[in-house]
């Protein structure tokens, strides 16, 4: 833990704080605690909920906290090891393991089950990531596919047509090449491409998926990034970025805060419907458009966010009532109102109020991503796992270091990681 807490401050918390990590109830009213990473933004949209949540159950009060990403794990983990956790909290779908094995999460299965048909309505391919032998501990509360995001007035400066449902990872390259802009000082002032060179989610797991390769194994035992289809796709990667030179290396994203999208610099890169309001807010031209296809065909990948419930907690039934609110035709309304995500509920995804957004852009390809989406992996050691692979692989995006050595190392390192948490 990165804070430190001093006993006679940890008195004093624990003197004012109900077990739970909640204040305890005050005129007759049940209050309940909910934490989450975000921005203000969100932070303002959830507090709507809450008071929608609120005036239908007048008995019970809400207290929110947002935390940049960062943060809120650091929290998240103090307070859980404190035995202070909050009531409810967010989880992201690769991490759902870790914490369900701790034994921190109440089980929600008997919930759900005295409310039948409740997930009827949700996308089936949303709730694989939070199913277990004992039922679900969790929840999803929206979900992310990755498409291609593509600046508009780049395409339109080169008088070319903007990617289509038929393009290839081949046209993909082409056009990245010719959308790379080398001044006369031989500085590149524009790039093609870029995409994230840590995380698989918004990076190189589409590539390697539609290359025919895989992540991991059905066991989670082995990490495949090694194998033969797989090296393609990263060998694609790596030619984009030193020999095309149409994917900025990582020092150069790194100038630009790591999103040389978000910056105006890159013309296209793969991406999650979160980083919608940030550019629309940065007033870039830009709309969406499917994943490239590869030999294997089209394929992207599918990670969400999702709800939990601390096992401590001393209102489960009221928790349980929030969070039944939150995947409610008016909580799921409410957060396709917020903008940054793809809601769990049909009803509402397919409804004009996601996909008649404000910010004008092709909003179905993110539900149609869907039909050719692999989930994103979900197994115990997930951050320690993507930590190997990800840090692992950062010589090489710096140009430092032999791609098909890397490979070799980073596997061992990552299968060593899960052995260590079979």
């Amino acid at each position: 833990m990165k804070r430190i807490l001093f006993s006679l401050v940890m008195v004093a918390i624990l003197l004012l704080t109900a077990c739970g990590g909640k204040p305890a109830a005050t005129g007759g009213k049940t209050q309940l605690s909910f934490m989450m990473w975000g921005d203000p933004a969100e932070l303002t949209v959830w507090k709507q909920i809450v008071a929608d949540y609120e005036a239908a159950n007048p008995n019970i009060t809400v207290s929110v906290e947002v935390s940049d990403w960062d943060s809120y794990w650091t929290k998240l983990k103090t307070l859980l090891a404190a035995n202070t956790p909050p009531d409810m909290f967010a989880i992201d779908a690769p991490l759902y393991l870790d914490y369900q094995s701790k034994g921190v999460l109440l089980n929600l299965q008997p919930y759900i089950d005295k409310n039948p048909g409740m997930l009827d309505g949700l996308y089936p391919q949303t709730l694989q990531a939070y199913q277990t032998p004992q039922g679900y501990f969790g929840l999803p509360r929206d979900f992310q596919t990755i498409v291609l995001f593509y600046n508009k007035a780049m395409f339109d400066k080169a008088g070319m047509a903007y990617p289509t449902a038929d393009w290839t990872w081949d046209d993909l390259r082409a056009a990245a090449k010719r959308l790379t802009i080398v001044g006369s000082d031989g500085k590149t002032t524009q790039y093609g491409f870029s995409f994230d060179m840590w995380d698989m989610e918004p990076g190189y797991s589409e590539a390697i998926w539609s290359y025919g390769g895989d992540i991991i194994n059905a066991d989670h035992t082995k990490t495949l990034l090694g194998e033969p289809a797989a090296r393609q796709a990263w060998q694609l990667l790596y030619d984009m970025t030193f020999v095309d030179k149409s994917v900025p290396d990582s020092n150069t994203s790194g100038q630009y805060g790591g999103d040389t999208f978000l910056a105006g610099v890159t013309a296209m890169t793969p991406m999650g419907h979160w980083s919608v309001p940030g550019y629309a807010d940065a007033n870039l031209k830009f709309d969406v458009a499917p994943m490239p296809k590869g030999p294997a065909g089209r394929v992207t990948s599918v990670n969400s966010a999702g709800f939990v419930i601390a096992k401590g907690t001393k209102h489960p039934a009221e928790a349980f009532s929030f969070l039944q609110f939150v995947l409610s035709t008016a909580g799921q309304t409410r957060l396709a109102e917020l903008g940054f995500a793809c809601p769990v509920l049909k009803s509402i995804a397919e409804s004009p109020t996601f996909l008649n957004q404000k910010i004008a852009i092709n909003q179905q390809v993110f539900l149609d991503a869907l039909q050719y989406a692999h989930m994103k992996p979900v197994f115990k050691g997930y951050d320690e796992w993507a930590s190997a692979v990800g840090d692992g692989m950062a010589p090489v995006w710096r140009g430092e270091a032999d791609l098909n050595k890397t490979l070799d190392e980073i596997v061992a390192a990552a299968d060593d990681v899960l052995a260590k948490n079979k």
